[in-house]
């Protein structure tokens, strides 16, 4: 049984990090342009589920920031080496507690054709002062969309990597 592209990614991605970083296996996200990997770090000494939520949030803030800045060094060895293998850019994140950062990921351009009822709509955006431009109010919908359908959003992916899983398995041409 062949392994998905995303699961040859995430196993790559995982064997390279060192064991130190992150308190449980990193999120591995792979699309067209881009890996995103986040690692959950320790919570630091003397942060309970007693402390207040923002002195909480503040000690996150502080634990990420060593992080991202005391393995900045290796982060750019593993990402040129997967941008190599993989010819797609690495991003990195982290998170700790209730809070999570991503350090560098990029805003890929995506070309789309519209009919006038959905430049309509894009339009009132823009007019209503919800957005400045077309382009940041088709960003605006798409992530309404991707929050108010993740659950039908994950199941297509699920339905979708089987579908890969099962081309793989098949009969070669």
């Amino acid at each position: 049984m062949g392994a998905t592209e995303q699961e040859q990614i995430t196993a790559w991605v995982r064997g390279r990090l060192p064991e130190a970083w992150f308190t449980e296996p990193a999120s591995v996200e792979v699309d067209r342009e881009e890996i995103v990997v986040v690692g959950r770090l320790a919570l630091p000494d003397g942060v309970t589920e007693d402390t207040p939520a923002e002195e909480a949030r503040e000690a996150a803030i502080g634990r990420i920031t060593r992080f991202r800045e005391e393995t900045r060094e290796d982060r750019i060895r593993i990402a040129r080496e997967a941008e190599r293998r993989f010819d797609r850019k690495v991003a990195w994140g982290a998170a700790c507690g209730s809070t999570r950062a991503l350090f560098t990921n990029i805003a890929a351009p995506v070309m789309t054709r519209l009919r006038q009822p959905e430049r309509q709509v894009l339009d009132t955006l823009v007019e209503a002062g919800v957005a400045r431009s077309r382009a940041e109010a088709l960003s605006w919908c798409v992530k309404l969309v991707g929050e108010h359908a993740e659950d039908w959003l994950e199941q297509l992916r699920e339905a979708m990597t089987s579908v890969q899983r099962l081309r793989t398995e098949g009969p070669q041409v």
